[in-house]
């Protein structure tokens, strides 16, 4: 035979489920998109056809459903842990699960006093806008003894104003660029962290917990480092997460530094005092680079477009 397979999965890709959990009165949204790619003993169906051992696409559909209201989503993790499990102790042809799952967050809306003629504040508990400040992403991927789980997220904009620095940089006959001495610092987050928890016999993190806490130290890391350099933020964004969170052993980044130039008021004759900037969307620095736990080898693919 001239040729031979190599890597293959298959699986459901962009199950977008939406669960809603009714505490009486008081309604809970949880919203994810879940793709699903398994591997194993799939040879013959792609040197023969026969599909023996393929578990349906349509039927790992159906099971992210069914799981929805079997286990209810705790967390994305939790439920893309039970999916895993699922397909890889269920199936003997499968031999490995990779589940990816992207969140997105609602927040409640806040609605008239007590007092409005329309039903009152304190009776609407089921009304929600959909945040804007980030998506949610984990990747868990299971064979039978090990886990992996990355998470993190995507689309997050910051930006400080000031407190901001870029010069001493290296010049030659194509550089144009003037130091800035008081510059705003802007990037879109594109973070994964990798969770040390790979067995069932550790405890297992709280997920819920876990997001928010590193979500919290990413964003006072941004805040609070006076800058020289977008690679000095975020390292300093990745080594608060682990100085932090014990259950993080890894984290990566892609930042682009989403440019403010001051934009030249002279010929107007007016001073730009630090005031006015033209916001470019491109070409765009970016910047990547993953921060470790000493002693721990960095397993996050470098490029995370796919992850």
């Amino acid at each position: 035979m001239p040729t031979i397979l190599g890597q293959n999965q298959y699986g459901k890709a962009e199950n977008r489920v939406v669960k809603i959990t009714r505490d009486g009165a008081t309604h809970h949204i949880k919203d994810l998109n879940v793709s699903i790619a398994l591997s194993g003993d799939m040879e013959e169906v792609h040197y023969s056809g026969s599909n023996a051992n393929v578990l349906p696409t349509d039927t790992t559909k159906n099971t992210v459903f069914a799981f929805a209201k079997e286990y209810g989503i705790e967390s994305a993790e939790q439920f893309g842990i039970h999916l895993a499990r699922h397909f890889v102790t269920s199936q003997e042809p499968i031999h490995r699960a990779r589940i990816r799952i992207e969140e997105y967050a609602w927040e409640r809306i806040e609605t008239s006093d007590a007092n409005s003629k329309f039903i009152g504040a304190d009776d609407v508990k089921h009304s929600f806008v959909r945040k804007g400040q980030e998506i949610r992403l984990t990747q868990i991927t299971y064979d039978g003894e090990k886990w992996e789980v990355i998470s993190g997220l995507k689309d997050l904009v910051v930006m400080n104003s000031t407190n901001s620095e870029f010069w001493g940089y290296v010049k030659d006959k194509y550089t144009t660029l003037q130091e800035a001495y008081d510059r705003i610092l802007a990037t879109q987050v594109a973070g994964r962290w990798r969770f040390n928890w790979t067995d069932d016999a550790q405890k297992m993190p709280n997920w819920e917990k876990s997001y928010e806490q590193v979500k919290k130290h990413m964003l006072h890391a941004f805040a609070e480092t006076y800058s020289l350099s977008l690679q000095q933020t975020m390292y300093q964004m990745g080594s608060r997460i682990i100085n932090n969170r014990s259950e993080i052993d890894e984290v990566r980044f892609s930042l682009p530094n989403k440019h403010h130039f001051l934009v030249d008021l002279e010929p107007f004759g007016l001073k730009n005092d630090n005031e006015v900037y033209f916001a470019a969307d491109r070409p765009y620095g970016l910047i990547e680079a993953t921060i470790l736990r000493d002693g721990c080898e960095a397993r996050i693919p470098v490029d995370m477009t796919n992850l």
